[in-house]
């Protein structure tokens, strides 16, 4: 349902490390880039992360309330990958934790540029 979603960015080479590091393991890489924005994915045609200056030139700022959560497979694949957050410079907005018994399992961080980021499971 999602193609892309787009995170405004201070540091286009900075991001774009931080994202394909981040989603290495599952094969995402820097798919396209045009400069201003650039598309990290697995393939065009699976649901990708985009990194962008904001066109207006002006400072990106995160909003309130906003996030991106990504489907972990696992309690140890969330933990996994808010450990690789934080190893790449993210900053903890809730460690990793069950949020609902027997439900949602989720870790949350601030990317370098302060969007909220959720690693989640389902169980």
């Amino acid at each position: 349902m999602i193609g892309y979603t787009t995170l405004g960015v201070k540091d286009m080479d900075r991001a774009k490390s931080f994202y394909s590091e981040l989603f290495a393991d599952q094969g995402a890489k820097v798919l396209v880039d045009m400069g201003r924005i650039a598309m990290i994915g697995k393939d065009m045609k699976t649901p990708m992360v985009a990194v962008c200056v904001p066109y207006n030139e002006e400072a990106p700022n995160p909003g309130n309330g906003n996030m991106l959560a990504f489907p972990a497979g696992s309690k140890e694949g969330a933990d996994k990958m808010y450990a690789k957050a934080i190893e790449l410079g993210a900053t903890c907005d809730g460690p990793p934790g069950q949020r609902v018994p027997d439900m949602f399992y989720g870790g949350y961080v601030k990317d370098l540029d302060g969007n909220k980021l959720a690693f989640f499971d389902f169980s």
